[in-house]
């Protein structure tokens, strides 16, 4: 897999450091240059993907003159420029010089990743982007500030031995993180043992859990270990857990309980090592106040607790998530799709994914099944998400009336305006242009 090639051009160390450190944790190849010779000399060299211009190797204006000679050297790298001051004047020249996004330095939190991320997305040339170096982590995709918690909480939580509850709806990801925990723990190189507990009914529960023992019942001719024992030294991820019944409730707290479990027709106990994980898209406290799920399980499962937000609430993730998924399908079907042109991205940003990411996942492989160009369109988007997008679109009226609503509701503050509409801040400059939009007009 190509690490995107990154060029930083700061003259002063210490800011071309602070730089380096702010980038996305997406497995950047970074090259940092301090002068502008050396940095002609890097671009004919060798392509970067993306060029960033730091605040103060040169002034503003000549950053944008400078824009032009990157292009005429790499036309292929995207330009992020970062600024000691901003205005809607630098926005329009920085947009006409060819400039993908710019930030102003101290940086609010997060933005200079979300320009980075929004910049090697939109680029045509550019290659899957692995979001986190740590193969154990590769599955929780985001660089929202919740994510990043999360992946913080995930090493917490993985260097005890401790149970695990993961609550979250479904198709957040609920079995990846657990697969996080297991692989970031001490008990990584042993099983991990996953069990759905809402398709095992209660007549095969403990044959299934437990095992068996010869002559247990009929056709039973020989001894046979259950779930649970294959997970013995590793962990067992216990999914849909407020699914399970009350009978095999008591059952998983006697085995956390007394740490053995019980052959069906054996009355010797085997001493069972295993750490449990377990997961619900259910409200399990209020579960158990209403005695729909033991409170003794819950308090024994709810020790250290991790929650995954659906989809909609952190939509500023959707851009990393997407280049995710390409870059998994464009090596599973051999294909070579840039990414998704802007109508199909923000219709993918309108719409409120009940699915989760897993029907982002699912709606992205059907799309590279049918898709025959090399960037997906608006027209590659089935038809009900497309009439759904527009419904949600209609409820703020046109694009041009959305966009004069986010700029009032955050009194004209640029930023904070893309945020609410989703887009990049450059891609709000281009729609002002677009509906000649002015704080005057």
């Amino acid at each position: 897999m190509n690490q995107p090639a990154v060029f930083i051009f700061e003259r002063i160390a210490t800011l071309c450091n602070i730089l380096r450190e702010s980038l996305p944790p997406c497995g950047l190849k970074v090259t940092c240059i301090s002068e502008k010779n050396e940095l002609i000399r890097s671009l004919e060299a060798r392509q970067p993907d993306l060029v960033l211009l730091g605040p103060s190797c040169v002034g503003p204006e000549n950053n944008l003159e400078l824009a032009g000679e990157i292009h005429k050297l790499s036309g292929s790298a995207r330009l992020v420029l970062v600024v000691s001051h901003s205005s809607e004047e630098l926005a329009i020249a920085a947009l006409k010089a060819g400039i993908s996004d710019y930030v102003k330095y101290p940086f609010v939190p997060g933005e200079l990743d979300r320009a980075i991320c929004q910049s090697l997305f939109l680029s045509e040339d550019s290659k899957d982007v692995p979001l986190c170096s740590d193969p154990s982590l590769e599955g929780i995709v985001g660089d929202s500030s919740v994510m990043r918690e999360i992946r913080a909480r995930i090493a917490r939580v993985a260097s005890s031995d401790s149970n695990v509850l993961i609550t979250g709806e479904t198709g957040t990801g609920k079995e990846l993180l657990a697969e996080a925990v297991h692989g970031k723990s001490s008990r990584r190189n042993k099983p991990l043992v996953a069990i759905n507990c809402a398709a095992i009914p209660d007549s095969l529960l403990e044959s299934e859990l437990f095992g068996y023992a010869k002559g247990a019942f009929t056709g039973a001719d020989s001894n046979r270990d259950g779930k649970l024992k294959a997970a013995d030294k590793g962990t067992v991820f216990l999914d849909e857990i407020g699914d399970m019944s009350s009978y095999g409730q008591a059952k998983i707290l006697r085995m956390i309980e007394s740490k053995e479990i019980q052959r069906l027709g054996c009355s010797r106990g085997i001493p069972l090592d295993v750490r449990v994980i377990a997961a619900t898209n259910q409200d399990l406290e209020q579960l158990s106040k209403e005695n729909k799920f033991r409170k003794d399980l819950f308090f024994r499962l709810n020790v250290a607790r991790i929650h995954l937000p659906p989809l909609r609430d952190r939509k500023e993730d959707l851009l990393s998530l997407i280049k995710h998924y390409i870059g998994r399908f464009n090596r599973h079907f051999g294909r070579s799709i840039r990414g998704l042109s802007e109508e199909a991205l923000d219709c993918l940003l309108a719409y409120d994914w009940p699915g989760n990411v897993r029907e982002l996942k699912n709606l992205l492989e059907s799309i590279f099944v049918e898709a025959s160009g090399q960037h997906i369109s608006l027209a590659d988007l089935p038809l009900q998400l497309r009439l759904r997008c527009n419904e949600l679109k209609s409820l703020f009226g046109n694009e041009r009336e959305r966009l004069l609503w986010a700029l009032s509701a955050t009194n004209w503050n640029k930023s904070k305006a893309a945020d609410k509409l989703q887009w990049s801040r450059m891609t709000l400059y281009r729609k002002m242009a677009r509906y000649n939009i002015s704080r005057a007009g």
